[in-house]
């Protein structure tokens, strides 16, 4: 699977978060600052996912049907990997 450059920033700027938690720790920031940071990483890591499991399930499903088969399974697997993910 080949990945655009939109998933590339996302994950990129989950790493400048990441940096930014880590920083705070540095500093001794509240602890309620640095749970809502990772809360922050944590929703876009999701983010992230569910933008590759969905683009991946359109080229699936795109080249399923092209060959003439059934899609349903594609699906069924698409949403027990989020499911997994939580």
């Amino acid at each position: 699977m080949n990945y655009d450059e939109n998933i590339v920033r996302r994950l990129k700027r989950m790493e400048g978060q990441i940096r930014g938690v880590l920083k705070m720790m540095e500093d001794e920031k509240n602890c309620k600052d640095v749970v809502a940071q990772l809360s922050a990483v944590r929703s876009a890591a999701d983010k992230a996912m569910a933008y590759i499991v969905a683009t991946n399930l359109e080229h699936c499903i795109r080249q399923e049907e092209q060959e003439g088969k059934d899609t349903g399974k594609l699906v069924q697997e698409a949403v027990e990997l989020l499911v997994k993910s939580r």
